[in-house]
């Protein structure tokens, strides 16, 4: 028989421990849950585990826990892929005391966060753990979620009254395209007074969003409201989805950027379109204007003969209109009739006809505020525009357009901004397009106050915008201007259109 000693309770007592401890970690691990069995737990090797996922419009959630062996303390990330396309990369620095107790480290090892996504639908979210030393990266599985249509998101920051003017500023994305800029809309009082593209840079947002691009916006837009008002910001939706209402916020608009101010009174005479030509002076935004110029059109004249009897009338002849599928014909478009100057527009022998009026013979102005009250017919293919234009033909001094619009459409105004012209263009303002109350194929007067430091734009005595970062500061000219359009194609050779005009006033 073997002598055993005392060999036998030893080894008893070895083996009793190794249990033991075996037993206590598969107790610690039951009471985190499955998520502290991490992936490559015997590498140097990042480990962790991607505990939950799921998905929401435009956006996934999740979470779980990483560490790397090889800087325990520290934290490191991991990368997030929605459908195998790279959503994003997060930090794991939230606090998991659960898996420093388990994993005996120390330091914060948590992550979590949303990330948006263009993909829609069921997914599949998979979850990388970023290497930070010795090794490569562990994939800690993935996981499948629903996905629904993104709207865009943003903030309203912050918003500023004005003489005449709002200032918003925030930022927006669209989360199905979330490095491409979207644009916000702006109310005032209910009213839409514009829209902004979302431009800026917002570094703050791209670190806290995790997108690329530029997602900031902000601008002042003009307002015919005063007083305290409701300003409103919506982002627009650019992929599936609906736009998102950013917030509101109140302030307060003085009213000093008024309309220019219409004549009344003894200073008019009669008229056929029911608003008499005012005649004399005229205040209007602190400003006393000078009459220079006035004409009514009393005075009949045949088609041929209407700058033989309007010697303060003026007009190309010959040459070709901006399009260039026009060319300017004064003696085979313009008469006076029934107290109105008519432009008529139509084609002989496929060629479109049309004409320009330069009233009192390029009177030279240095500011001023001229009125127009005309009217047209709905035709395609002509337009018509009230233009100042530089008195030495330099564009790069500026151009002042109002009112412009295809024949029957609905006039906007238009100044460009001297000094840019480059590359046979100009830059224009206002950068948000304003358009009249209607179009023009009623009696309508539109009036443009060129006044040191701001041109202000009205039709029928309502302020349709104003600008002060586009005014000329050299001698312009006014001309009526009835064309072919530009950049919509051929003129129909049957098309016939007219503008009628009233009268014209300018003011020094």
């Amino acid at each position: 028989m073997p002598r055993s000693g005392s060999r036998h309770p030893v080894r008893l007592r070895t083996m009793t421990r190794a249990f033991a401890a075996t037993v206590a970690v598969a107790l610690a691990a039951l009471a985190v849950g499955a998520s502290v069995e991490p992936a490559n737990a015997a590498t140097q090797n990042p480990v962790g585990a991607f505990d939950t996922a799921s998905g929401g419009a435009g956006a996934v959630t999740v979470a779980g826990w990483t560490d790397d062996p090889s800087s325990a303390a520290s934290s490191n990330s991991v990368t997030v892929t929605v459908g195998g396309t790279n959503a994003g990369t997060l930090r794991a620095t939230g606090v998991r005391a659960d898996v420093d107790r388990v994993r005996h480290v120390s330091g914060n090892h948590g992550f979590s966060g949303t990330l948006t996504t263009a993909k829609t639908g069921a997914q599949s979210v998979c979850v990388t753990a970023v290497n930070t030393g010795a090794g490569t990266d562990t994939n800690l599985g993935c996981k499948t979620v629903t996905i629904t249509a993104a709207n865009p998101v943003g903030a309203f920051d912050t918003a500023s009254g004005g003489t005449g003017t709002v200032g918003v500023a925030g930022w927006t994305y669209d989360p199905s395209s979330a490095a491409a800029s979207n644009s916000v809309t702006v109310t005032v009082g209910g009213v839409a007074v514009g829209t902004l593209q979302a431009t800026g840079a917002r570094a703050d947002v791209d670190r806290a969003k995790h997108v690329s691009g530029d997602h900031g916006y902000s601008g002042s837009l003009t307002t015919s409201r005063s007083g305290a008002q409701s300003v409103c910001v919506t982002a627009v939706n650019t992929g599936a989805g609906s736009n998102t209402a950013l917030g509101c916020k109140t302030v307060t608009i003085t009213a000093t950027g008024t309309a220019p101010a219409p004549v009344s009174g003894a200073n008019v005479t009669t008229s056929p379109s029911g608003v008499a030509m005012p005649k004399g002076d005229v205040t209007s935004n602190g400003r006393v204007w000078k009459q220079a110029y006035a004409q009514d059109f009393t005075t009949p004249a045949a088609v041929g003969t209407v700058l033989s009897r309007y010697h303060d009338l003026s007009a190309y002849d010959g040459s070709r209109d901006t399009s260039g599928l026009g060319q300017y014909a004064p003696n085979k478009v313009l008469s006076v009739s029934g107290g109105e100057l008519d432009f008529d527009l139509h084609s002989e022998n496929g060629q479109p006809l049309v004409s320009t009026v330069v009233p009192d013979n390029y009177l030279p102005l240095t500011t001023g505020r001229v009125s127009v009250r005309y009217k047209t017919t709905k035709t395609p293919g002509y337009k018509f525009v009230g233009i100042l234009w530089p008195e030495d033909d330099n564009w790069n001094e500026g151009e002042i357009d109002w009112p412009e619009a295809d024949l029957g459409g609905t006039p906007r105004p238009a100044s460009a901004i001297p000094g840019t012209y480059a590359n046979g263009r100009m830059s224009f303002a206002p950068a948000v397009t304003k358009y009249a109350g209607s179009d023009t194929t009623g009696w309508h007067t539109a009036t443009t106050e060129w006044d040191h430091g701001v041109v202000r734009f009205s039709w029928d005595g309502t302020l349709v915008d104003s600008v002060t970062n586009a005014v000329p500061t050299t001698a312009f000219r006014l001309t009526l201007q009835a064309e072919t359009w530009i950049g919509e194609g051929a003129v129909p050779a049957t098309a016939t259109g007219h503008v009628d005009v009233d009268w014209v006033s300018i003011w020094k």
